[in-house]
């Protein structure tokens, strides 16, 4: 059974909340909890479905641990889509420290967490992707243009859409769009060297 993405009324909800927590409402915290734990596993999920069977890690220890994190943080929410937004950067930095802790362990890599493209960053059907791999060039992305690596974090790690994407960014879902493509096609050509 898949859950659906928050809607329009629960997303402002959640923006509602967000607000009340930064302005010292502990049970704003406690009613954001459930709205956004659902979503993040969600997210969780989707990425985790991707992985080659075996994988270890366990989509709810993946959100616990960023849950964990996003509420530990000192920011001034914005909104729900700025939440979500730091949301992709740790479930990043977890999975990719994760797969590097296997290679690590595996001595050279042999069982790196792959994980399949999805239609953000689509270049074959089926094609698997090393997660360090994605990582390394979205550093390597950042370094040259950081908003067109911000929108890939965004739209593949955290399932942002592209109206999401801009309000998280300040930027016109045009400027996205624009954006996104041009990042695609930098990422399969580094991806496919």
């Amino acid at each position: 059974m898949t859950e659906a993405p928050l809607d329009g009324g629960t997303s402002h909800q959640v923006t509602q909340l967000l607000i009340g927590w930064r302005e010292g409402d502990r049970h704003a915290l406690d009613a954001l909890t459930p709205l956004v734990y659902q979503e993040l596993r969600r997210i969780a999920r989707r990425h985790l479905q991707r992985e080659k069977p075996g994988h270890t890690l366990q989509s709810t220890a993946l959100v616990h641990e960023a849950y964990l994190r996003l509420i530990d943080q000192n920011v001034t929410w914005q909104n729900r889509a700025h939440f979500f937004g730091m949301a992709a950067q740790f479930m990043r930095r977890i999975l990719v420290d994760h797969a590097r802790g296997k290679q690590a362990a595996k001595r050279g890599g042999e069982d790196a967490l792959r994980m399949t493209l999805d239609e953000g960053i689509a270049v074959a059907e089926g094609r698997d992707l090393d997660l360090v791999a994605l990582d390394d060039a979205l550093t390597r992305l950042a370094g040259m243009d950081p908003q067109q690596s911000r929108i890939i974090e965004l739209r593949f790690f955290a399932g942002l859409s592209i109206e999401e994407t801009a309000e998280v960014l300040g930027i016109s879902p045009a400027t996205v769009k624009r954006d996104w493509a041009m990042a695609r096609a930098w990422l399969f050509r580094e991806l496919s060297a």
